[in-house]
């Protein structure tokens, strides 16, 4: 039996999607159709608190009873803004920028309470460490296609976590969504994060 909200992620992202189902919230996924290239900001915090909450607000106008949450994150170096590479040259190139190097992760969280009528935007960040891989590494690394899924080019949870030293900040939050922003984000709704687990 599931729970009694109904809880919606508004992203196609199977990390985000396994994040919440690996502590008991069995989201139905619904990616939005945003188009992202209409948000224009060189401030990292600007840039995934529009995105997201642009990609919770389309998915919300469809349903009358639901909470819902988009995220998206990107990447920094010193002041770059890193999102998704276009392709396996510049994967390699963005990585032969951050090996050695510690970029910072944000990730902005928009939660759309339907049953209440509320909304929310909040942002994590998390510093990222890499370690001083190879050019053979790297190649090696951005031939398995995972980065140029992967926001900064990386996936944690994938093979990428090999070429992190250490992260400093919440861990799930480079995953693609921090669980510990959404209990309190949910808990500011009034909603402990247990009434949204689901049994088998």
């Amino acid at each position: 039996m599931g729970s009694r909200f109904r809880f919606i992620l508004a992203s196609a992202s199977p990390a985000r999607r396994s994040l919440l189902e690996t502590v008991g919230i069995q989201a139905e996924v619904q990616p939005s159709r945003f188009d992202e290239s209409t948000i224009q900001t060189t401030n990292p915090v600007d840039l995934v608190r529009q995105l997201a909450f642009e990609k919770a607000r389309l998915v919300a106008q469809q349903h009358a009873s639901a909470l819902v949450l988009g995220c998206d994150s990107v990447m920094t170096l010193e002041g770059e803004i890193f999102g998704k590479p276009r392709d396996r040259a510049e994967a390699i190139a963005r990585w032969r920028q951050m090996r050695g190097r510690a970029g910072e992760l944000y990730t902005g969280h928009a939660l759309f309470d339907l049953y209440q009528n509320r909304n929310a935007v909040r942002t994590q960040k998390t510093l990222v460490e890499f370690a001083l891989t190879s050019d053979r590494q790297i190649e090696a690394y951005v031939d398995t296609r995972e980065p140029l899924d992967c926001a900064g080019g990386f996936a944690l949870d994938g093979k990428g976590g090999l070429f992190v030293e250490q992260i400093q900040g919440c861990h799930s939050n480079v995953i693609g969504l921090s669980l510990p922003l959404l209990r309190r984000m949910l808990a500011d709704f009034s909603y402990d994060v247990t009434d949204f687990w689901h049994s088998d």
